[in-house]
């Protein structure tokens, strides 16, 4: 597949990852407001590769943040210890299996990914209802180590769902983990978890395409936005669990809600 790249401004590449840093972590899609980018601020469209690579950066970011918990459940998978982490590490494999066929086939269908700004508006509307509905219904009294092959199944249903712009991964993994009973921070905390290999994934396939990719400055632009993206992920990820600890999703879902209406408004 060959794609169109331009050099980017650096201020642009700073706005992109300063975008995907914050909104990767907060229940509102970060895909989605990558993708309305370009039609809100009048730039070229980055291209899914600067997509791809905003992505690894918040990969990053939680591999740093988590990374006491990604040590333990990769130790205890390779040397096959009985442990929580180890069931823990298969449940998050078993639940990458959805994200991984819905993604190969999305790619497959539309190799330059979902831009349209009313899919965007209605996913951003409808699911972030849902996630409210979730927030105030769901029980709080899992944990993550309660988490079973069932539930990441289910989860990983709906990441696969959240593939689409406007859906949100993080939003829509903790609204299944809220309907399921966990906690707000242990469902932040497996949904962050749980998109590592699917996120992993995609970043390699398509790291290998900008390195065959002949297109001058591609490799700059791209390492700037993981680095950028890295920064902006860390500091998503500390605020939304200090936030969860203490509060609900309820601002989540007034701003996408309010967003979807005024992409409606303007944008249709």
């Amino acid at each position: 597949m060959c794609y169109t790249f331009h050099i980017m401004t650096f201020l642009h590449l700073l706005a992109l990852s300063v975008v995907q840093g914050l909104t990767e972590f907060l229940p509102v899609s970060s895909s989605g407001h990558l993708a309305l980018f370009p039609h809100i601020f009048g730039e070229a469209d980055q291209g899914i590769l600067i997509d791809v690579a905003l992505h690894i950066g918040t990969l990053l970011a939680i591999v740093v943040y988590y990374r006491r918990d990604v040590f333990a459940i990769a130790r205890d998978v390779l040397l096959w210890r009985p442990t929580t982490e180890r069931r823990l590490g298969l449940c998050i494999a078993a639940g990458t299996v959805p994200a991984v066929i819905v993604g190969a086939v999305i790619h497959h269908l539309f190799p330059e990914g979902i831009r349209s700004v009313v899919i965007i508006a209605l996913n951003l509307i409808f699911f972030g209802l849902l996630m409210g509905w979730a927030d105030r219904k769901g029980a709080q009294e899992k944990k993550l180590e309660d988490v079973n092959l069932k539930t990441a199944m289910i989860v990983g249903l709906a990441q696969a769902v959240a593939l689409v712009p406007g859906v949100s991964r993080s939003g829509m993994t903790m609204t299944a983990a809220r309907f399921l009973g966990f906690k707000r921070v242990d469902a932040a905390r497996f949904s962050f978890l749980l998109g590592l290999p699917a996120m992993a994934g995609a970043g390699l396939l398509s790291l290998l395409e900008v390195l065959e990719s002949d297109a001058p400055g591609l490799m700059q632009d791209a390492s700037i936005a993981i680095m950028m993206s890295f920064i902006a992920g860390l500091a998503a990820i500390h605020f939304m669990m200090r936030w969860l600890a203490r509060a609900g999703l309820m601002p989540f879902v007034v701003y996408r809600v309010l967003l979807g209406i005024l992409l409606l408004v303007f944008f249709v």
